[in-house]
């Protein structure tokens, strides 16, 4: 999401997109027709002018640097009076609120909508490996844990993504990594992508606020080791994997729900409050074989839109 400063563009969902010039468009696979998609981006002018203008990349201190503005956001986001912000998400395409599991008139504000729960059977689990949230996926295939990370133009790489000494650390070795980017009008709850056992708790890295839209991430490539994020450690039958929770402007909260240590695949791990988000399932390289739609798409450097509980690869063990 963008700056504050275009805070009436951002509770409206209007684009101010003319104001400071459209440029190429964002685009995406739909992975259920395979057309190419030009993503509708909710305050594409504000995010423009958070990082395409000088102005705007100054204020980066005041606008992502603490989760002041985004904590409020999300209080205005709890409130009875954002009830009427429902019907404009509702209405971008790709949003699927007919599968929320109450009619959206019966939300008593934004975020009980945002943070919605699905109608039974709606998301049928696949098989394999399923993706833990509705998102745009891309694959990053055998990324060593010191090279940078995600993009051209990143100077941070996995084993910062883990944090500094004495959080969480990956081993040596390469990685698998799928970055699935949530957008405002995606289902907000994030699941388990297979059966596994959990290892502790998710550990929290305090961190920055930047946006996880592509127009930011090609200002600001380092964003998923610079903001904050969760990390969970899981093991399965092919071996060891993790699951990060990345915040983002807008994101007041991420809030874990899940209990215990053995959870079946699709079982429920958590949710984003307010805000676009990203969740990033780590492998040891090689123990899943991706479809090949996705592993296609990605070499072409574009992402696929994926939803939760859908077939993302199968294990190799």
């Amino acid at each position: 999401m963008p700056g504050f400063l275009m805070t009436r563009s951002l509770l409206s969902f209007r684009s101010c997109g003319i104001m400071y010039g459209m440029k190429k468009p964002i685009v995406y696979v739909d992975r259920r027709t395979g057309e190419r998609i030009a993503e509708s981006v909710m305050g594409d002018g504000a995010l423009r002018f958070a990082y395409e203008t000088l102005l705007g990349r100054t204020l980066w201190s005041v606008l992502f640097g603490s989760k002041f503005l985004s904590a409020l956001l999300g209080r205005k986001y709890d409130s009875p009076k954002s009830k009427k912000a429902i019907r404009d998400l509702a209405a971008i395409p790709g949003c699927r609120a007919d599968e929320a599991e109450k009619p959206i008139e019966e939300y008593g504000c934004f975020n009980e909508f945002f943070t919605r729960r699905l109608k039974p059977g709606v998301r049928p689990v696949g098989d394999g490996i399923v993706s833990p949230a509705d998102g745009r996926l891309m694959l990053y295939r055998n990324a060593g844990a010191d090279l940078p990370f995600p993009l051209k133009g990143a100077t941070r790489n996995l084993r910062d993504v883990f944090g500094p000494a004495g959080t969480p650390e990956v081993p040596d070795g390469c990685y698998d990594i799928a970055v699935i980017r949530l957008a405002p009008v995606d289902y907000h709850r994030f699941h388990f992508p297979c059966d596994c056992r959990t290892v502790g708790k998710a550990h929290t890295i305090p961190g920055k606020y930047h946006s996880v839209n592509p127009i930011a991430l090609l200002r600001y490539p380092d964003v998923y080791a610079d903001n904050e994020r969760q990390i969970l450690r899981c093991e399965a039958d092919f071996g060891p994997f993790w699951l990060v929770d990345v915040g983002a402007f807008g994101v007041g909260t991420i809030v874990q729900t899940y209990a215990g240590e053995t959870h079946a695949k699709g079982d429920e791990k958590g949710y984003f409050k307010f805000g676009g988000s990203t969740v990033i399932l780590i492998t040891q390289a090689g123990v899943l074989d991706y479809d090949e739609d996705l592993v296609r798409h990605s070499a072409e450097g574009l992402e696929t839109r994926v939803l939760c509980g859908e077939r993302i690869a199968v294990t190799r063990r």
